[in-house]
């Protein structure tokens, strides 16, 4: 990262409510409704409802204005006369994902104009969970603690999923509004409060973003259109349709969202989360297709900084576009944390067994230390050929290494599985 974070345009059309100033103007993609209504709740618990028509330049979309609707309007789509929906591009919901959607306000008192982000090859992650972070689980509890990570050295702070999911307290990776931050730790000004405060601390900020499967509980999106597909499955539940029949639109909806969050949250980058875990036969695949969207500078901005976590050892995800590759700027190199561990503890289960202490030194040389090797725990010969050393993202622990273990253990109190 070297230059200051760009405000990325999200896709045309904007789906969601946006307030315009004199009213909200609404757009929905349901492409097999037939009926689409806006049911505004007024005041006193009336509700208000407003006919949403077709937009005849995007098939599938439905729009319209609300003259009085407004910034903390909470609302909710019918289709056809059914059940009253969340929005599936909600920026908000203020009672809970199985609550009404709320319309947020689009602009907010930035101070960090000037900020620089730390070049991405120089940078420092600090991974933080909002809700564990502090007694209070909230953005702003996590502000008084900036000055504290920049002095440890920290460059970066990158936040744990913060889509808005079931409840007050979750890992985050059960998320079903992409586009909405979730309420208990403070919404979305919460989380600009926190960007804009870290910026001034001269920290930057990456946003962990799951774009391979959804939550179960309050996920409404395959109710509105094809955003599933039963082809794949991944270990979390249905696969996203990134490569189907409607496709297009869930890809631009993906994109919108990510696009929302560096343009009105002002992120710096984003870690993807488990890309191999996105099915994509398509000769433009999503993520390098996310990528190029999110690498795009806008006026007087950069581009932000995309990083993957990936289980595949595949080079081509750090690989540039004109050499073959889909030319996110790192990725999360777990051949680095196994081999250190299996180097500090000796342990050889599971995974860890796939590894030896001197794999170590081949990590920092290549990167990747399966170039075509046998892996125990796959049954297949694993990793590409080697080639020249791409940018990774070396640690020595992260949540999954810590939290998939029975006891939370860690590097500085080891201890081995039951």
């Amino acid at each position: 990262m070297s230059a200051a974070p760009t405000p990325v345009t999200p896709p045309a059309p904007l789906l969601g409510a946006w307030a315009t100033g004199d009213g909200v103007r609404f757009r929905v993609w349901a492409p097999s409704a037939r009926r689409v209504e806006a049911l505004l709740e007024a005041p006193g618990g009336a509700t208000d409802e407003v006919p949403l028509g077709p937009d005849p330049d995007a098939p599938g979309h439905w729009l319209t204005h609300a003259d009085a609707a407004g910034p903390g309007t909470r609302y909710r789509f019918r289709l056809d006369g059914g059940e009253p929906l969340p929005d599936p591009a909600s920026r908000s919901q203020p009672d809970g994902v199985h609550g009404p959607s709320a319309v947020v306000e689009p602009d907010f008192a930035w101070t960090d104009h000037a900020f620089v982000p730390t070049r991405f090859a120089e940078s420092v992650f600090y991974e933080l969970h909002v809700g564990t972070f502090t007694a209070a689980g909230t953005f702003d509890a996590v502000v008084d603690h900036l000055g504290a990570l920049a002095d440890l050295g920290v460059t970066t702070v990158e936040l744990l999923p913060v889509a808005a999911f079931p409840g007050a307290r979750n890992w985050g990776y059960d998320g079903v509004f992409p586009y909405a931050v979730q309420e208990s730790y403070g919404g979305l000004d919460g989380l600009r409060r926190l960007v804009d405060a870290a910026h001034a601390h001269g920290l930057a900020v990456c946003l962990d973003v799951v774009h391979n499967h959804l939550g179960p509980e309050g996920n409404v999106l395959g109710r509105y259109g094809p955003y599933f597909t039963d082809r794949y499955r991944t270990p979390w539940g249905d696969a996203l349709n990134f490569d189907g029949p409607g496709s297009d639109e869930v890809r631009a909806f993906f994109i919108g969202s990510a696009g929302f969050f560096a343009a009105h949250a002002h992120v710096d980058a984003f870690r993807l989360d488990a890309v191999h875990a996105i099915v994509d036969g398509s000769a433009y695949p999503f993520v390098e297709e996310l990528t190029d969207h999110l690498h795009r500078p806008g006026p007087g901005r950069a581009p932000v900084v995309v990083v993957a976590e990936s289980a595949s050892d595949d080079p081509r995800i750090t690989r540039s576009a004109d050499d073959g590759g889909w030319g996110l700027d790192g990725q999360w190199n777990d051949d680095f944390h196994h081999a250190l561990h299996v180097a500090l503890t000796g342990e050889d289960l599971g995974y860890y067994a796939d590894y030896r202490a001197d794999d170590l030194a081949t990590a920092y040389r290549r990167g990747f230390t399966h170039h075509g090797r046998h892996a125990l725990t796959a049954a297949i010969v694993f990793g590409p050929p080697p080639r020249r050393r791409r940018a990774g993202w070396v640690f020595s622990a992260n949540h999954d290494q810590i939290g998939n273990r029975s006891t939370g253990d860690r590097l500085s109190r080891p201890g081995r599985p039951e």
